[in-house]
């Protein structure tokens, strides 16, 4: 069964930083893509960036291109997300994902199959 955790999120001002953690586990990921998505209240769920499981491709949404960075280490089976220069409309709650990289696309929440529970990130103004 695939497992994925998320950690990291808190509570930071306008302009600080956060890296979120997502441990994968229950299989293998190499022909799996990772994603970040993220939901504020009253607001639909929305694709922040992706990563192929080999690192050689990402993706990121248009609003936090430049301050956010997609990365993975395939030893701890974790993929990360850097966060800076963090804007309150940034306040979300942030999942990771994972479906296999030939299904779907990587910016719909549809095309994943496997979701974690979610961690809470506020900005602060």
């Amino acid at each position: 069964q695939v497992q994925l955790v998320e950690s990291g999120g808190g509570l930071v001002q306008a302009g600080g930083s956060l890296r979120l953690s997502c441990a994968a586990s229950g299989r293998t990921f190499s022909s799996y893509t990772m994603g970040w998505f993220r939901q504020a209240p009253g607001k639909e769920r929305e694709f922040v960036a992706a990563i192929s499981w080999s690192g050689s491709s990402t993706y990121y949404a248009h609003s936090v291109k430049g301050r956010f960075t997609i990365s993975s280490d395939n030893a701890k089976n974790t993929v990360y997300l850097q966060m800076n220069s963090l804007k309150p409309e940034d306040t979300a709650v942030y999942y990771c994902a994972t479906k296999l990289s030939v299904v779907g696309s990587y910016g719909l929440a549809d095309s994943y199959r496997y979701w974690g529970q979610g961690t809470q990130v506020t900005v602060s103004s």
